[in-house]
């Protein structure tokens, strides 16, 4: 950097650290300049706070592009660690083939768990998989003076859906307005708008759409009702949920396969019998007297694994790891195995998918960007990570019926296998 302006770097470093400049007024001081604002705000900190930052101040992001719709007030960036698991055998609608899976995580064990459950499943023919709804939702609550007047403002929306559905589509290219779910609790109403939204995961869409037709509605209502809030909890974002469960939001996922026994006596260790009983009375069972919203072993790990590598929203790892995992044996002795994700939500345009590494592991997968027809690559991911959850869920069960989790854990989680 010139001398010149790292002087005027660290002038201005002083003044935010001293409260002279707040932190998201910086960009005004620098000519606009993310970069340079990302650099004062960090030595601020490091000012203020006597800590070194240097690690953070290592990235390839660029805050010119991406303050404004990625982050705000940056410092620099993080990273995670990204491993592989594959190739795994995937017979979806949209996802055919093998894949490798990109996974973003701290936990030693997990991608050599996943990986481990790829090699079984595609040993035994693969995973089958079908995505059974698909809808983006979003739930305006409004106040009406009266029941009467409550059910009167359902009732106008279903009769003038589509005026409805043409104020929302207004504010999108590939967003449609599938149907619009009433619910009534005394003088409150939940509008529950569900949408298409193509390869985007759909949420601001889905917002923005759902703004346009609330407005349109305290309009043309012949009657008094007012939005108190656009999101009423009834969407149910990043929060678990009944109504997800049920209803699915994003897209509901199937992936089933059945694995044979030979494969999993000698690839995961453990005989189909035990893993189907390790499956009842923890994931079913177990869940139950817990009062689980679902019953999976561990969903969460490898959703949030993926969504860290592809730029999902991490907060959605919430509702998109909700699932059921269901297990049978087959007359031949084999083990019949499935996943159910309720509500898994996903895109490959927008958010964090625009982010360089992020993009880059979209592309091993094959699902950077638009799809052709649009909503094409998010349903062929969708279906992807639906696979992945089976062969990270089947690993589990594998290992608790084998007795080997606490090995597994001990060899590659606390460095065991590197003291070797």
């Amino acid at each position: 950097m010139e001398p010149q302006l790292s002087k005027v770097v660290e002038e201005l470093a002083e003044k935010v650290a001293r409260g002279e400049v707040k932190l998201h007024q910086v960009e005004k001081h620098v000519g606009g300049s993310s970069n340079l604002a990302t650099l004062v705000r960090r030595r601020a900190l490091e000012k203020r706070l006597n800590v070194h930052l240097t690690s953070l101040a290592s990235t390839i992001l660029d805050f010119d592009e991406l303050v404004g719709r990625n982050i705000e007030n940056p410092i620099g960036a993080v990273q995670i660690p990204v491993g592989v698991a594959g190739p795994l055998l995937v017979q979806g609608e949209y996802a055919h083939g093998e894949y490798f899976i990109p996974l973003a995580t701290t936990e030693g064990a997990l991608v050599a768990s996943i990986n481990r459950g790829c090699r079984a499943v595609t040993l035994s023919g693969g995973a089958r998989v079908r995505i059974v709804a698909d809808g983006m939702a979003r739930a305006p609550v409004f106040w009406t003076p009266d029941v009467d007047t409550a059910v009167k403002l359902a009732r106008w929306v279903e009769e003038h859906f589509d005026e409805v559905k043409r104020e929302a589509e207004s504010t999108t290219r590939h967003g449609k307005l599938l149907r619009v779910e009433p619910y009534v609790v005394g003088n409150n109403v939940w509008l529950r708008f569900v949408y298409f939204t193509g390869d985007a995961m759909g949420m601001n869409m889905a917002t923005i759409a759902t703004d346009r037709a609330c407005r349109y509605i305290e309009e043309r209502f012949p009657g008094t009702a007012r939005c108190v809030a656009l999101s009423g909890n009834m969407c149910v974002d990043k929060k678990p949920a009944y109504i997800n469960a049920l209803h699915g939001r994003g897209k509901t996922v199937v992936a089933e396969a059945v694995i044979k026994r030979d494969v999993a006596e000698k690839v995961l260790k453990a005989k189909p019998e035990l893993i189907h009983e390790v499956n009842i009375r923890k994931n079913l069972l177990g869940s139950a007297r817990a009062g689980s919203l679902s019953y999976n072993a561990h969903y969460a790990n490898i959703v949030a694994a993926i969504f860290l590598a592809t730029g999902q929203d991490a907060a959605q790892v919430v509702e998109s790891s909700m699932g059921y995992t269901w297990t049978e044996l087959t007359g031949e002795g084999d083990l019949y195995i499935s996943v159910t994700l309720t509500s898994l939500e996903v895109g490959t345009v927008g958010g964090g998918t625009r982010l360089p590494t992020q993009r880059e592991a979209l592309s091993i997968l094959g699902v950077a960007g638009g799809g052709d027809p649009p909503g094409s690559n998010a349903k062929k991911f969708a279906e992807i990570i639906a696979a992945a959850v089976l062969a990270g869920e089947l690993n589990l069960l594998a290992a608790l019926a084998a007795g080997h989790l606490a090995q597994a854990h001990e060899r590659l989680g606390r460095g065991a296998a590197r003291r070797v």
